[in-house]
């Protein structure tokens, strides 16, 4: 069975684990290598079963661990053109692994097929992934966008597990000590998805076959686990949907120190 599992989530880092008991990828590597090394070990996934990294763009939360990491287990790393040109000029490329431009037809690695889809997001030119396992299940990550675009919520529809970006609340975001020119940032077409704008596609997802929800990346200054659960919970509920049996919401940790692995 395939197996999900969220490393870190959100302003501080990002990394998670798809695959199997046996092998699998990341997609992302936003903490130290030492950190991502620890958590894979309480998760108890060997990272020499790590086949493949998967980017969706440069920044910092999404790349920290990326140059160490690959360069000491020799992992190819794959991400768009656009990343991989920044990348490169970060200095994130120069270790001991190979890296290669991921397109639209995707790359076979690790008994899963990995493909992007393009999102929207203030970065050189960011993506999401749907992966589809082996044994034909399909998980789609979509975090760091301003809005869900047609492409963004077709490569999502018919998932059967969804991480989707819940990174902050209106409300606390307006009236918190973020000065103007970032809270403008972060709520433009470019930044990130509310908790609002996550739970109005909710429906739609669920509607169209996915039954297991994972909010992501939420700001630690701009929202709780609560409240992105709470909010997203209602739109799914007033619309007639039951939970633990039309569907299973779950908020990605910060940091997965329980270990917790899902298994679909």
């Amino acid at each position: 069975m395939a197996r999900f599992c969220p490393l870190f989530s959100g302003s501080s880092g990002n990394s998670y684990y798809i695959g199997s008991s046996t092998s699998g990828i990341l997609i992302d590597i936003g903490r130290t290598a030492k950190q991502i090394g620890n958590m894979l070990s309480l998760c108890e996934i060997d990272p020499t079963a790590i086949r493949a990294i998967f980017i969706t763009h440069e920044h910092t939360d999404h790349v920290k661990g990326l140059r160490v990491f690959a360069s000491r287990y020799h992992i190819p790393v794959y991400a768009s053109r656009g990343t991989l040109n920044e990348l490169e000029r970060m200095g994130c490329l120069e270790g001991a692994f190979e890296c290669a431009e991921i397109t639209e037809s995707g790359v076979e690695c690790a008994d899963l097929l990995i493909q992007p889809f393009h999102t929207s997001h203030d970065s050189a030119e960011s993506v999401g992934y749907r992966i589809r396992t082996y044994d034909g299940r399909t998980v789609g990550i979509s975090t760091d966008l301003g809005y869900m675009s047609d492409e963004v919520r077709n490569s999502l529809y018919g998932a059967d597990l969804v991480v989707l970006e819940s990174n902050h609340d209106i409300g606390m975001l307006k009236n918190g000590p973020y000065p103007y020119p970032l809270k403008k940032r972060i709520l433009s077409d470019t930044g990130h998805l509310s908790n609002l704008a996550c739970s109005e596609e909710l429906r739609g997802l669920a509607e169209h076959g996915t039954v297991r929800f994972f909010l992501a990346h939420l700001s630690a200054e701009n929202n709780t686990p609560e409240l992105a659960y709470q909010t997203a919970f209602c739109a799914l509920s007033m619309a007639g949907m039951k939970a633990g049996t039309d569907f299973e919401l779950s908020v990605a940790p910060r940091e997965n120190t329980v270990g917790k692995i899902t298994i679909f």
